[in-house]
């Protein structure tokens, strides 16, 4: 009976037994699965923080930045050791000898809440807030400080005291848009973290806490009796002396902010484009453009270029850019204020010879940051100013005339194309010179003829004209007839090859630094010869004739040179005025966005008006 009563008692217990190592095994593996998660979630090696990129000028000013606020990081070396000891004995003084959280320190601060009907006192330790910030929300429930506790543990096991410091210190809010101690220093002080005082390095110790209360700019009385209270408690801690922490009580602290305006929208605007293509240049997403034979592949790669290029601005890099602020407040005002007709606008381009760096653009007479850029977006018929590249340059290159040789400039017609001089005037055989000066369709379609429409195009091919291609190569084109055609940043920058025959594609960025100053991306700087030297010669002296005497005189200035070539579309929808002086080769566009005839302005010439305030 007691070997029944055995057997049934050991058969009974075998169920219990699975249940029970059934029970533990789905225990440990949810807590298997469960660390797995955290582990995949808490990815420290690979966390990068987010950081501001600037713009600067050509003499070092920052213009701009990338986002509204700002972010830049500090490596260990660069941050004080005052620094790391007042956030260390103010936020979370047993920082060097917990795992992650502070088990007193909770203890005292549900204490505390038991006493409020919301949580009011978090308890929270550097490794903490360090977590929240990286991955969880600011919610003050039980649920999310649960779970903050798991992540500081888990963050205290992938990386040491220090890098966790560095990291917090590189996170944290200071107000005003500003995250982390190295943007805040130059934020509020306009100084590096090594040029602060350690008066200033407490003052800024002081806005985490509570960034809103302690704002400098808005709260600067409370933010220095915080920094104060700081200086004592380095004292208590023997960090300093009380004769040390006197004097840097009584050091006077003055808070600079960094002027949040946008300077220049026009040109940061086209910077921040100009960046992309950059990006596309260097790391092969333009090759893959041009090989790719469909929409969809290249919907593809543009989105990966997009990923790629908001990766490096959130990277943190300094773009470098030739902005000469003179003439950009120059170039804006002159279109400003020569267009007061409504609805007539207007866009400018000013290149500097030596450099071919772009240092002057004008996207509209009321332009604002982010709006449609008139100067490279817009893309216009450009009438006879296509002439110098397109006739001109190509006839003279291939037949080497005199300029005093004659062509027909009486009517011309080819097959249903039959294209008339200005006003209809028919002047039978004028010099290529006189044709020029006068800006004549006839003589130049009779050149363009001669060339070759091929030959004549192919040496547009040097040039950056995006939208010119094969459906373009007729014989209207001599007059400026185009599918779509080109932007006034394109137009501009071909007549660069009018300096000294040589072309270089024009551009703002002159590199892109990281923040130790090593270059990440820059342009070639390689010559592309188009025109040989005695074309370029002959060409200067038509462009200096029409500046002179010819279509360009309403802009004439005295200069040592001074070369214009104008042009005007059919029903007056669009203006243009691009020339040389010895210093620059600017580019100038009036209309409508939704073409317009303004044959009632013709008149006032507000093209050339605008091309000469810009050069005066």
């Amino acid at each position: 009976m007691r070997m029944t009563m055995g057997f049934m008692g050991v058969f009974l217990l075998i169920p219990l037994c699975i249940f029970f190592w059934l029970q533990t095994n789905k225990e440990i593996q949810a807590q298997s699965d469960f660390q797995k998660a955290l582990d995949e979630k808490v990815q420290l090696n690979e966390q990068t923080v987010q950081q501001t990129s600037f713009i600067f000028d050509r003499n070092g000013a920052q213009i701009s930045k990338s986002e509204p606020g700002m972010r830049m990081h500090a490596t260990s070396e660069e941050l004080p050791q005052f620094l790391k000891d007042v956030t260390v004995y103010s936020e979370d003084r047993n920082f060097y000898d917990h795992i992650g959280f502070d088990a007193g320190a909770i203890i005292r601060a549900v204490v505390k809440n038991l006493v409020f009907t919301h949580i009011e006192q978090g308890g929270s330790t550097i490794t903490q807030q360090l977590a929240r910030n990286l991955y969880l929300t600011q919610e003050k429930t039980y649920n999310r400080k649960m779970t903050e506790l798991f992540y500081a543990s888990e963050i205290e096991s992938q990386w040491s005291k220090d890098e966790i410091l560095t990291a917090y210190l590189n996170i944290i809010y200071y107000n005003n848009g500003v995250y982390g101690i190295k943007a805040a220093s130059k934020y509020y002080f306009q100084k590096d973290l090594s040029e602060l005082s350690k008066a200033e390095l407490a003052f800024l110790a002081a806005i985490p806490n509570n960034p809103r209360k302690y704002d400098p700019l808005s709260n600067f009385d409370q933010a220095k009796e915080r920094q104060e209270r700081l200086i004592d408690l380095m004292v208590t801690e023997q960090k300093i002396t009380a004769e040390e922490a006197a004097a840097l009580k009584a050091e006077q602290i003055t808070v600079k902010p960094v002027e949040s305006n946008e300077l220049y929208p026009d040109y940061t605007f086209y910077v921040e484009y100009e960046l992309r293509q950059l990006i596309a240049h260097h790391e092969g997403f333009k090759d893959q453009l041009v090989k790719a034979k469909k929409t969809s592949e290249k919907a593809a790669i543009d989105e990966r270029l997009d990923a790629r290029v908001q990766q490096i601005l959130k990277s943190g890099v300094n773009i470098h850019t030739a902005l000469d602020p003179a003439m950009q407040n120059q170039t804006t005002a002159a279109v400003r204020s020569n267009l007061p007709y409504n609805g007539v606008e207007g866009a400018a381009v000013v290149i500097e010879n030596q450099t071919r760096e772009i240092v002057g653009l004008s996207g509209g007479k009321n332009y604002q940051k982010y709006n449609f850029n008139r100067a490279y977006q817009a893309v216009r018929q450009p009438g006879s100013a296509i002439k110098p590249l397109l006739v001109y340059g190509p006839y003279i290159e291939t037949f080497q005339p005199y300029l005093t040789q004659n062509v027909n400039a009486d009517a011309y017609c080819f097959q249903n194309y039959c294209p008339e001089n200005y006003g209809g005037v028919e002047y039978g055989d004028v010099s290529i010179s006189r044709a020029f000066l006068l800006s004549l369709n006839t003589p130049a379609i009779r050149m363009m003829e001669e060339t070759g429409v091929e030959q004549s195009f192919a040496y547009l091919n040097a040039f950056d004209f995006n939208q010119v291609g094969l459906s373009d190569q007729t014989l209207a084109a001599a007059a400026g007839g185009f599918t779509y055609g080109v932007s006034p940043l394109e137009l501009t920058d071909a007549y660069t090859s009018f300096i000294d025959g040589n072309y270089r594609q024009s551009h703002a960025i002159r590199k892109v630094t990281d923040f130790q100053g090593n270059v990440l991306y820059e342009w070639p700087k390689d010559y592309i010869p188009v025109w040989s030297g005695q074309t370029t010669a002959k060409m200067r002296e038509l462009l200096a004739t029409a500046a002179r005497s010819g279509t360009g005189s309403p802009a004439y200035l005295e200069k040592p040179y001074i070369g214009i070539k104008t042009g005007t579309t059919n029903e007056y929808f669009d203006y243009w005025t691009v020339g040389l002086t010895n210093e620059y080769t600017s580019g100038v566009w009036v209309g409508h966005d939704l073409p317009q005839n303004m044959q009632s302005i013709e008149l006032d010439r507000p093209a050339h008006l605008i091309w000469k305030d810009i050069n005066r």
